[in-house]
């Protein structure tokens, strides 16, 4: 690496990983046997670490580039980072002799801390390249014109995650694949909605352009400090989507059991959740994202749990 100045070993991964206690759902609850948390950490980790390269989201230090053989000041090109990255994961699926381009261990540490996940579930590289396109994606395309549009690019930034839960719990099936597919759609629209203010200051905007004109919502309207009535209704109709979804997932929770059926709806529970967020703060999510409470999550997750299990 070009860069001179010394990074302490973790100071990435714990930025990164940080993060996991603001997300709608927990990541790894208490209740999991000790070798799932730390695999599903690790897989937290990767997708952290990702979607924070492609929103240029990095430790201030440049020690993210860093371990990537690059120098510091090169952080902020956000492509350069999401290729550099790309080659080190390649460095998690070398040959069990090690006979891999740019051979050895992966640089970074979040990568170190994957490769026995990988190698405990023999994982497929697809998720993981997956979740990069969908960052590279990010860099070129901040607009998309119909639903159709939005799901495809769900398909690359949210469903890899559950796919790769399904295969690191040992459940995955083709129907548990799709329902998982249509969960992890629907609690990316849902983060969507939250985040509507902060993605168009990022000049990026998730909403239909289609819907937005169906609701005779401008860019403008967005970035109003409070949302008007139409934008509220279009909150709202996406929202009501989401929900949808999520309830077509429920039979996902409700195809497993014990502690796993408990984490699946801790997910789908996790998204209700947060749409309740968003309805009690009347589809007004313009002045920051609308957060679930612990009651809220508590109770939709008790919601999932009881549906599961009238329908297991």
């Amino acid at each position: 690496m070009t860069g001179t100045r010394q990074v302490r070993p973790d100071a990435a991964p714990r930025t990164t990983l940080d993060k996991a206690a603001h997300e709608n759902f927990p990541v790894a609850p208490f209740f999991l046997p000790r070798a799932w948390r730390d695999d599903l950490m690790a897989l937290y980790g990767y997708a952290r670490l990702v979607d924070d390269i492609g929103d240029g989201d990095l430790a201030p230090d440049g020690a993210d580039a860093a371990h990537l053989g690059l120098d510091p000041g090169q952080a902020q090109d956000r492509l350069m980072v999401l290729d550099a990255f790309e080659g080190d994961l390649r460095r998690v699926f070398r040959d069990g002799d090690g006979s891999v381009e740019g051979g050895g261990p992966p640089r970074h540490p979040l990568l170190r801390a994957l490769v026995p996940t990988v190698r405990r579930h023999s994982l497929a590289p697809e998720p993981f390249t997956g979740l990069i396109e969908a960052n590279r994606q990010d860099q070129f395309v901040s607009r998309y014109e119909t639903y159709e549009d939005l799901v495809a690019y769900c398909a690359l930034s949210a469903n890899p995650v559950g796919r790769l839960v399904l295969a690191v719990t040992g459940t995955t099936s083709p129907e548990r694949v799709r329902l998982s597919d249509t969960v992890c759609t629907a609690l990316q629209i849902v983060e969507h909605l939250q985040d509507i203010a902060e993605d168009l200051a990022a000049d990026r905007i998730y909403l239909p352009a289609d819907d937005m004109k169906r609701f005779r919502v401008s860019e403008a309207d967005l970035a109003a400090p409070t949302a008007s009535e139409r934008v509220r209704e279009l909150v709202a109709f996406e929202a009501e989507r989401a929900g949808r979804l999520l309830d077509e997932g429920i039979p996902l929770v409700a195809s497993v059991h014990g502690r796993l059926r408990l984490l699946l709806a801790g997910f789908v529970g996790g998204g209700r959740a947060a749409l309740a967020a968003i309805e009690a703060a009347g589809y007004d999510v313009l002045p920051g994202p609308p957060a679930p409470t612990r009651a809220q999550l508590v109770r939709e997750v008790g919601a999932v749990v009881r549906r599961a299990s009238r329908e297991g």
